[in-house]
This record gives C-alpha cells, structure tokens and sequence, in this order.
C-alpha cells in the first residue's frame, strides 16, 4: 500500500478537496478480498501488541478525528477487535467539564496519555482546540482565558504549542499517530438519513449534527489549516478515504502495523541466573506427583 497517498507532508500546505478524494479505491481490491487483508493486519496488530506490552518502553497515542458519521467508532472496533483490553485504552472526549475549563486547554487530554507497553485511543482529541474552538467561537469564550493573542493569531500560537506538545512525547516514546477520517459531504447525508430511517441508530443522531453540517466548508477550512500546520515526520497527520468503510479500516489497520513494525519491539532477555531458575522450576513441576 502507498502510504503517501494519505500522508500530509510536513511543512506543505495541501488542499483536502483537490488533494484527497474521500472515495478513492484501488482498482484491484473489492470489499471481500479487504476483508481477507484485514484480517490479516489484526492478527499481525495483536502479536505487535503483544511484544509492545512485554517490552514495555514505547507506548502508542492514536488519534481520530472527523466529521459526523465518518466511521471513528466502527473504526476504533474493527481494527483494534484483535488487541488485548489490558494493553489498549480508548477515549471519547466531549463537552468539557467545569473542572477542565478550570485548566489549561491540554490538560484534560494529557491526564489519559497511555502509559508505556499500551496503545491509547482518543476518539476526539486536543485538536478539537483548534476546531470546534474555531469555528463555534463561544466555545472558545467559555475558556475563562486571560488576554489572548486575536484571530489568526491564537491559532498560530496553539497550532505551535501542540508541535511542541507532540515532540515532547514523541521524545519520550510515545509513537503518535494522526487519523483523519475524510467523508464526503453526500456520503455523511446518506448517513444520517440511515441513522434516522433505522430504530436502532436513532440514539446515534443529533439535532446538533445538522447544526454542524451547516458548517460544512469551515470545518474543511479548519482541517486544513490543522494539516498545513501540524503534520511533522515525528507526527505525521493521514488523511484516509472514508466513504467506504471497509477501505478505512484497511488502511488505518496497516499504517499502524506498519509503523509497530519500525519500533524494533522485542520480548525482554532474562539473564542466565534467570534461565538456570526456570530450569530448576522445570524439575520441580515435573517431579510433582498426578
């Protein structure tokens, strides 16, 4: 799989509408040979895992973001359906609480950065900061925030504080990894008529998220300048085609595999007293009567 087909590179500013077509698909790949693929990668995922939880120095932060409807959580649940619970922490932000606004903007999101031999999961992110924050400006009043920086500004100075953020943990082996999930805006209405049109998926559908649909071309504005600003080697933003689902969870599941792959994990060596030890433990369980 090319994978620069959905790497933001650093210090380029690209367009998501001309740049990334939301329903690209390779010609020589249908729906059940994916799934065969997919298959595959998660089973390759959970031995990954497995070595990461053992040797315990790296841990992984994965992030999703999207518009409505884009798959995050059906996402989230097939690719990591291999993965044992104990290593893997998933985390959906919403509306922050008094005690987060009583913090700095990243502090919330920091208190659950997954601990080494562990993949964390946010389903939502810090980068809802520069989002959410900047399209729906009330938000951003409601931050209780002495004098800021105005307009673009602000957001420079975040987009700069998040790089800094990012390094940081990326310094301290913590690999993150930056999903995008790209609908386009007609595949989301067809989603949304299915959450409405289905009894079981009316919980999933919100008033609110027709107030967000409204904002269609700022939110693709705002996704923008979070690439062209964000996406460094050390963490690297993919934008992935997510009008079909099967084809996103291919994708996300072997950037990810690829990416464990490159951290050169390794199962712990246990020193020669140790080994003469489970050789003594040997001896002794074998002599046990049945």
């Amino acid at each position: 799989m090319n994978y620069q087909l959905f790497q933001v590179p650093a210090n380029k500013k690209i367009s998501l509408r001309k740049d990334y077509n939301s329903g690209l698909l390779p010609d020589n790949l249908d729906k059940a040979e994916a799934a065969i693929k997919l298959q595959v990668g998660i089973e390759s995922l959970s031995k990954l895992q497995d070595v990461l939880y053992a040797q315990n120095t790296y841990s992984v932060l994965i992030i999703f973001q999207a518009m409505d409807a884009a798959g995050k959580d059906s996402t989230i649940k097939h690719v990591m359906s291999g993965i044992n619970p104990q290593g893997c922490q998933v985390y959906n932000f919403k509306t922050p609480t008094s005690e987060d606004l009583d913090h700095d903007y990243l502090w919330r999101y920091s208190r659950f950065l997954p601990e080494r031999g562990r993949i964390g999961i946010f389903n939502r992110s810090y980068y809802e900061e520069v989002l959410i924050a900047r399209v729906r400006p009330e938000i951003l009043a409601n931050q209780q925030l002495p004098s800021v920086p105005k307009g673009e500004l602000l957001w420079q100075q975040r987009f700069e504080e998040i790089n800094q953020f990012e390094k940081y943990l990326t310094n301290n082996g913590i690999v993150v990894l930056k999903f995008f999930l790209n609908i386009s805006k007609a595949e989301q209405k067809k989603r949304f008529l299915k959450r409405i049109d289905t009894p079981e998926k009316n919980w999933k559908f919100s008033l609110s998220d027709v107030e967000d649909r409204k904002l269609w071309d700022d939110y693709q504005s705002g996704y923008e300048q979070v690439f062209n600003h964000t996406s460094t080697n050390d963490a690297p933003w993919y934008i992935v085609p997510a009008d079909r689902k099967w084809y996103t969870r291919l994708v996300v599941a072997d950037i990810i595999d690829r990416r464990l792959q490159q951290l050169d994990l390794k199962y712990p060596s246990v020193s020669k007293e140790h080994q003469l030890l489970l050789q003594q433990a040997r001896i002794s369980l074998e002599a046990e009567l049945e």
